[in-house]
C-alpha cells in the first residue's frame, strides 16, 4: 500500500525580523568610519569688536587694488596675481613692520580676490587689512 502524501507546500520564506537591525548597524558603521572632507575657508583673525583705527605710517602700508577687470594693482602698478608673493615677500624682507591693505572694487571676482590672499600668505603676510570696497 503505498501511501500518498499530498502536503502543501508553501513558498520558502527569507525571514526579515532582523533585517531593520542590520541596516541600522551598517549606517553606522558607515556614518562612523566616513570621513567629511572640510574646507576651512579663508584662515584670518578678525580684530575684537568696535570702531578703533590706528594709524600707520605711510611707509608702512602696501596698497593692494583689485579692480573690476581682475587686474591687480600694487602701490598704483599693474601686476599678474602670479606675481604678489614675489613683490610682497621683497617688500616684508625691506620693511617687517608692513601692513597689506587690500581692496577690492564692487565687482571683482571672489576667485581673483582668494587668489590674491592665497598669493599673500604664500608670501608670509601675517598684516592684512581688508578695507571696504569701493564704490562705483
Amino acid at each position: 500500500m503505498a501511501i500518498k502524501r499530498n502536503r502543501e507546500r508553501g513558498e520558502p520564506e527569507i525571514p526579515s525580523a532582523s533585517l531593520p537591525d542590520i541596516v541600522f548597524q551598517l549606517l553606522i558603521f558607515f556614518l562612523v568610519t566616513t570621513t567629511i572632507d572640510v574646507d576651512k575657508g579663508l584662515d584670518l583673525v578678525l580684530p575684537p569688536p568696535g570702531d578703533v583705527q590706528i594709524e600707520l605710517a605711510k611707509k608702512n602700508i602696501t596698497n593692494i587694488l583689485i579692480n573690476d577687470a581682475g587686474q591687480i594693482l600694487i602701490d598704483e602698478e599693474i601686476i599678474p596675481v602670479e606675481e604678489v608673493d614675489n613683490i610682497v615677500r621683497d617688500k616684508l624682507l625691506e620693511n617687517d613692520k608692513l601692513v597689506v591693505s587690500v581692496k577690492t572694487a564692487r565687482k571683482t571676482k571672489y576667485e581673483i580676490y582668494i587668489k590674491v590672499i592665497d598669493q599673500l600668505k604664500r608670501a608670509g603676510a601675517t598684516r592684512i587689512s581688508i578695507a571696504e570696497p569701493e564704490e562705483a
